[in-house]
């Protein structure tokens, strides 16, 4: 798939995909994203590499959560994580409460999270493979 190819209509989690919390993550956004907004991609991918590339991310800079939406923006780090959040609705809006904080100060908590997923919830040695009913929801 090229940039070109890309759903206009989707929002785009591009994600680590051999993290532990990242892939929980992605099952728990699954799970919620009662709307099919979003589609998912590993960052280590090629897609993934080619989108980073598009919207000007230094891959060696993230190891975060990047929410692409074509032709609009894109977010990384607590900017992300609560856009995504905010799609689910209902009880979740509540979280939008977290945005009275300095973007520094949640981007300083994201990164700590961050910088010790793999010692906290391990690493997979191979990105994921969906399940053939969540295959559609992954771009490649």
């Amino acid at each position: 798939m090229e940039i070109a190819d890309l759903p206009n209509d989707k929002k785009i989690i591009l994600f680590d995909g051999v993290c532990n919390l990242c892939n929980a993550s992605v099952q728990f956004v699954i799970k919620h994203d009662k709307k099919d907004v979003f589609r998912f991609v590993a960052l280590q991918s090629e897609l993934g590499l080619k989108i980073i590339k598009h919207i000007g991310i230094d891959i060696k800079n993230t190891d975060s959560i990047v929410l692409y939406e074509p032709t609009k923006a894109y977010y990384y780090k607590s900017v992300a994580a609560l856009e995504i959040i905010n799609e689910f609705g209902g009880i979740y809006t509540l979280l939008r409460i977290f945005t009275i904080f300095p973007k520094f100060i949640a981007d300083f908590v994201y990164d700590f999270v961050a910088k010790n997923r793999y010692k906290w919830y391990g690493k997979q040695e191979a990105c994921m493979i969906p399940t053939p009913e969540l295959k559609a929801k992954f771009l490649v």
